[in-house]
């Protein structure tokens, strides 16, 4: 499908049409709020009584420039198959992240991956905790600092708004105790968290990392944090080499900082805070440690740039769009 233009009538441009399937839950609302309000979009809303209706929302998904779905992996299958290859669409769940037929929406990943993203018809909106880990990595195994077949472990904690709705009602109605209870949980210790084959496939890792996440008692924000040994990178590389890589990497990336090397700025009292840029589009990315370990750390609000911040990125950029339009404040 070619990328829609804005059409001119009687010398007043068109808005596009987005229709939000699943625009009730916790990543939706967030889209919706950071759309609403913009002369350029028109939000198309279907009667809450026909949520559910596959005939109404075919319907608003052929009307629509671009469709975004906010919805379980299942529920997306299903839509995209109302779409009947004819719509463009912009898919927040993990259902189609490693797809061959679609493309991953990580503007940042590679000097191509804008243009690209302009132009699709189906964009896979990247996941909360693979963005860190895929922008502090990626970078180094594309400059040979991190060899593709080194193991990498990695270690998330999130804010509890990442498990949806039911987990954000869970947390909201606990008693002092409960919630000390549940403090800081890890999860997902098989090992075989769904956001591994994501990780793997645009990190250019070669085996799977070992991915242990977690769930914080606080509302939004997030830490990746990825452990490694000066020994295990190139031959004569330092934590120096390191930084500069992602330094030089990012430069011109509006939504990524990197942070000085040992950034005491960053941190409070010696403690790293996962909350600091919540509410913004920022990812932080920083380089810690010493002449033999580095822990490299990725700092972002898994509402914003991990989830709602990154589908209006993809979706400025799908239609044209200055791609910071409802990301600054």
């Amino acid at each position: 499908m070619p990328r829609p233009e804005l059409t001119e009538r009687a010398d007043v441009a068109e808005p596009f049409k987005i229709f939000i399937d699943g625009q009730a839950g916790t990543t939706g609302l967030e889209i919706s709020q950071r759309l609403s309000g913009r002369a350029d979009v028109q939000l198309l809303a279907i009667d809450p009584s026909m949520r559910k209706s596959a005939d109404a929302r075919r319907e608003l998904m052929h009307e629509a420039d671009v469709t975004v779905l906010c919805l379980p992996d299942d529920a997306a299958r299903d839509s995209v198959a109302l779409a009947d290859g004819k719509c463009r669409i912009l898919d927040a769940s993990t259902a189609h992240r490693v797809s061959d037929d679609w493309l991953y929406g990580c503007p940042e990943i590679s000097p191509e991956q804008r243009d690209a993203i302009c132009s699709a018809q189906l964009v896979s909106n990247p996941g909360c905790y693979p963005q860190g880990f895929i922008l502090l990595i990626r970078p180094l195994i594309e400059a040979g600092l991190v060899r593709p077949e080194h193991g990498l472990s990695v270690f998330g904690v999130s804010g509890y708004s990442g498990g949806g709705r039911q987990l954000i009602e869970k947390y909201q109605a606990f008693s002092a105790s409960q919630r000390e209870a549940w403090n800081t949980r890890p999860y997902s210790l098989g090992l075989a968290h769904k956001h591994v084959p994501e990780m793997q496939r645009f990190s250019g890792t070669g085996p799977a990392p070992l991915f242990v996440p977690s769930v914080g008692d606080f509302y939004r924000g997030i830490l990746i944090q990825i452990p490694l040994f000066i020994s295990d990178l190139r031959a004569g590389s330092t934590l120096l080499d390191v930084h500069r890589t992602l330094h030089e990497r990012y430069l011109d990336e509006q939504f990524i900082q990197v942070m000085a090397a040992n950034p005491a700025e960053a941190l409070d009292d010696g403690y790293l805070n996962a909350t600091a840029v919540n509410n913004s589009n920022r990812m932080q990315l920083m380089v810690f440690g010493s002449d033999d370990q580095i822990l490299l750390v990725a700092r972002y609000d898994n509402l914003v740039k991990g989830a709602a911040g990154a589908a209006v990125q993809n979706l400025n950029l799908m239609l044209g769009a200055e791609e910071s339009e409802g990301l600054f404040p």
